[in-house]
């Protein structure tokens, strides 16, 4: 799971537990103005293929952790109960997606929008 944290230009994804081991990355720290917005994740989630699996762990139904290659874009991954899945879109950054999983998806959603509204 992740933990969204917001600062006055930065988002900070921080993984959780496990996690982290299974994702090979703790942290992400995205500045505000690549951030484009966020969006509800979960059919996107319980699909079993998420392109190519460029480091971390995929078991199917189980959990995505870490990278992966995706329609031509890379994708960072952190979902282990799809109903809780948010996509938050970025732009000029390394990942141009990611889905993680978080507490409250709606309060995140909508703490993100917020902040990528005022950002651009």
């Amino acid at each position: 799971m992740a933990q969204i944290e917001m600062t006055p230009d930065t988002l900070i994804i921080r993984i959780e537990g496990a996690d982290r081991l299974w994702a090979l990355k703790s942290q992400l720290d995205i500045p505000l103005g690549h951030v484009a917005g966020a969006e509800p994740a979960e059919a996107e989630a319980r699909q079993w293929l998420h392109g190519i699996r460029l480091g971390g762990t995929h078991l199917p139904g189980v959990i995505s952790a870490g990278r992966f290659y995706e329609h031509g874009r890379r994708v960072f991954w952190d979902v282990r109960h799809p109903e809780r899945a948010i996509a938050i879109t970025l732009r000029d950054e390394r990942y141009s997606r990611l889905v993680v999983e978080v507490d409250d998806p709606a309060a995140a959603m909508a703490a993100i929008g917020n902040a990528a509204g005022a950002g651009t």
